[in-house]
């Protein structure tokens, strides 16, 4: 018996190390591979934020509509039609018979109103909670729930009281926000005001639906605080339930991705591909040279250093299997605008005035013309320009370095011994200047030292370029370690609020903090 006892842990571990191998067994190859440019943050619709976990969200799930690839138009997915009221504040989609989870249960509209509570409220944090607060009582229910969770912590708390807030807050969520299911197939959304751009947010991943049941196995209400807490498993190959034209059947993190058709997917006869897998690929010579060993058929960007010289090859038509777009979406460098720094320092940046000294000290045509070498369209706002059809771009902050020194005198900043650089009144520098990039892109690398070079000509201010891997500088800008730190955004709907709401002091993605006010 002591034998056996010695013998029979070791059989369970050699019985787990089995499995666990069986689990991470590589897969023949896909019929597409593709690199991705960093490893995906998140698969939670309701959650992300980053462009490559939006993509690969739209793999996975699907809307109630879809944006049609060639010309932007919307048409259906999910739902097969819909109706606006004449006021239009009242939506009803109408949802496809057809539609099925990858479990082969149905959608229903009940787990859009499901998926859309998640984002609303505030104990998930979702990046997009904005998006849904044009529904009729959406922003009294966001409220009321941050007040009801803030006078919770107040009190004994416990696992009881913890429950029997949750459960108002269902009953109130359910009687007071404009999201009704009369069955199965039909959703009602009534908004407070009209949207015109309603459709496009209804394309747009943070709106998918997600599977009730998965989801809550995964689901707990914290007993000290009342808020719900979401752990990240059901969102794993093999486990995660989704709706879209494809499966999620593997995910071997920071090594690859694969998804397979799913065969319950409605419109699966137009899905020709029956496998793809995403690699993350940082670095972007390793990309390049895995594209050109045939190891991956697709790049979703090309960063490396030489890129202008590749642009030069398609313009000499040396080559033909790299795409430049315009794209939807602007290249930027934000800065944090707190009150103070996150080592305690105070940030020169909160003053609009600087602010404004080093947007003006920028020559934007010089960095695409000798950085980029891509000849990009400048912008001069965060909306980038003749992007929205009517509307009229104004002039923004174009380079003028006379204007950029008044701008940084005005706040205080001047050269007060001739020695190049600017002091304030107390004789104090310019707090060095620390430039935050991502390590996996030498184009923001390079872009980070030509805009120190023109702020120490311009300016008389010194600058420390600072590269962080992805998951690193995501982390960063979240919590508000940076001074200065690039950053893009790509419309997610057809209107200038898609990039004006990110100033939005309580918009998710407002990682700066700006405030008008």
């Amino acid at each position: 018996m002591p034998r056996l006892k010695i013998i029979a842990p070791f059989l369970f571990l050699a019985a787990l190390i089995l499995v666990s191998v069986l689990l991470d067994r590589p897969l023949p190859r896909a019929d597409i591979v593709y690199a991705n440019t960093a490893e995906n943050f998140t698969l939670d619709p309701q959650r992300l934020s980053y462009q490559h976990d939006v993509r690969t969200s739209r793999s996975l799930f699907e809307g109630l509509v879809n944006v049609e690839s060639e010309h932007g138009g919307i048409e259906p997915a999910v739902a097969t039609s819909w109706e606006c009221s004449k006021d239009g504040r009242t939506w009803t989609f109408h949802l496809r018979p057809d539609a099925r989870w990858t479990n082969g249960a149905p959608v229903t509209s009940a787990n859009f109103i499901y998926a859309w509570r998640r984002a609303i409220l505030p104990d998930l944090a979702a990046n997009y909670t904005g998006f849904f607060l044009s529904i009729q009582g959406a922003k009294n229910f966001f409220d009321w729930r941050v007040k009801a969770l803030a006078n919770f912590s107040k009190g004994p708390g416990g696992a009881d009281a913890a429950e029997a807030l949750w459960k108002e807050t269902e009953t109130r969520f359910a009687s007071t926000v404009g999201l009704s299911a009369p069955d199965d197939h039909t959703l009602v959304v009534q908004l407070e005001r009209p949207v015109a751009y309603w459709l496009d947010l209804c394309a747009f991943p943070a709106l998918f639906p997600v599977y009730p049941p998965l989801v809550e196995k995964y689901t707990r209400i914290n007993p000290r605080t009342a808020s719900l807490e979401q752990d990240p498993g059901w969102t794993k190959g093999g486990v995660l339930v989704s709706n879209g034209p494809y499966q999620l059947v593997q995910w071997r993190p920071k090594r690859s991705m694969r998804f397979e058709k799913n065969s319950w997917y409605w419109n699966r006869a137009n899905v020709s591909s029956q496998s793809v897998e995403s690699i993350p690929i940082e670095d972007p010579n390793t990309a390049v040279l895995a594209f050109e060993n045939g190891d991956v058929d697709w790049l979703t960007d090309t960063l490396v250093e030489y890129r202008g010289d590749m642009f030069e090859q398609v313009k000499n038509s040396k080559r033909n299997n790299l795409h430049v777009l315009d794209a939807f979406g602007t290249d930027f460098f934000s800065f944090n605008c707190r009150p103070y720094l996150a080592d305690g320092r105070v940030n020169p940046f909160a003053n609009a005035a600087v602010r404004r000294a080093f947007a003006l000290s920028v020559d934007k045509s010089s960095i695409v013309k000798n950085i980029t070498r891509l000849n990009e369209t400048v912008a001069t706002t965060l909306i980038p320009p003749n992007s929205i059809p009517e509307y009229q771009t104004p002039l923004g902050l174009p380079f003028d370095p006379a204007r950029a020194l008044k701008e940084l005198a005005s706040a205080g900043w001047i050269d007060r011994n001739a020695d190049g650089l600017v002091e304030n009144e107390n004789g104090e520098l310019f707090p060095t200047v620390e430039i935050m990039y991502s390590a996996d892109s030498p184009r923001y690398r390079d872009m980070s030292t030509a805009l120190g070079s023109m702020w120490r000509e311009t300016l008389g201010v010194q600058s420390a370029p600072r590269s962080r891997d992805s998951r690193s500088f995501k982390d960063a800008v979240n919590q508000g370690d940076f001074m200065i730190a690039r950053g893009g955004w790509y419309g997610d709907y057809g209107d200038p609020t898609t990039w004006l709401d990110l100033c939005k002091s309580s918009d998710g993605n407002n990682y700066r903090k700006y405030a008008s006010a």
